[in-house]
């Protein structure tokens, strides 16, 4: 039986994302791998990676300095920036500006939810010490973060995000479904999942699986969801009864 082709490539795409980073080559690996791949093969997404050091100051493009009142590190300087985002915002309108910051709202799925429903967004990947803080009294919109820890840099939030966002689009995963029974869509986390073979090392997969009967399959996800989420995330459980 041969297979379906695949649907031709969108004229428009859903989501488009333009990122802004003093080392834009990180991003290949995450770009030419799987859903996100995909997706913009399809021209579901269109990803931009824009290197600030294409508008950086003097003979050496200079996209850092050191922080007034003295410290360690470099912070990034606000010119580039604001030429980079005002050049883009000049050719179409943005629902946000997000930077990428460790004291951010907290990256979760209803907020990845809202934000793949939007049509353009900026990114823009903190280094160093961080940026000048008249880019996010100024620019920003709205300031995220994956968790309370710190990286060198904002690629690999933005990567995270990104993926998050361009697996929502419809069309973008292989099962429409796939998406909807992720973690956290339901509040809890994933029920167990099992394949073949159904017998492996005397460890069996629940006969309940097995049996056919959707109703009773559902009613076992739910239950299992349920206790997993009890035993290894209760807070999740404390928010949901809020």
């Amino acid at each position: 039986m041969s297979k379906p082709l695949p649907a031709p490539p969108r004229e428009t795409p859903l989501l488009r994302i333009d990122i802004l980073s003093v080392v834009p080559q990180t991003f290949a690996s995450v770009l030419d791998a799987s859903i996100v791949s995909r997706a913009r093969k399809a021209n579901l997404a269109e990803i931009n990676i824009h290197n600030l050091h294409d508008y950086g100051l003097g003979r050496y493009k200079q996209v850092d300095d050191t922080p007034y009142g003295g410290g360690a590190g470099m912070v990034l300087r606000p010119e580039p920036i604001f030429e980079c985002v005002e050049r883009l915002q000049a050719e179409r309108k943005y629902d946000e500006v997000i930077f990428l910051t460790p004291d951010g709202q907290q990256l979760t799925q209803s907020l990845a939810n809202r934000l793949s429903m939007a049509a353009n967004l900026i990114l823009l990947c903190g280094h160093y010490k961080g940026v000048d803080e008249r880019v996010r009294q100024t620019l920003v919109t709205q300031e995220i973060s994956i968790g309370d820890y710190v990286l060198t840099g904002g690629e690999l939030p933005a990567m995270v995000l990104t993926d998050a966002l361009v697996r929502l689009l419809p069309g973008a995963m292989g099962d429409s479904e796939s998406a909807l029974g992720d973690s956290f869509q339901t509040g809890l986390l994933d029920a167990p999942q099992y394949t073949k073979p159904a017998e492996f090392r005397g460890m069996n997969v629940p006969e309940v699986l097995q049996s056919g009967d959707h109703a009773k399959i559902a009613a076992w996800r739910e239950a299992a969801a349920l206790e997993r989420t009890r035993q290894r995330r209760p807070d999740i459980l404390d928010t949901l009864d809020e």
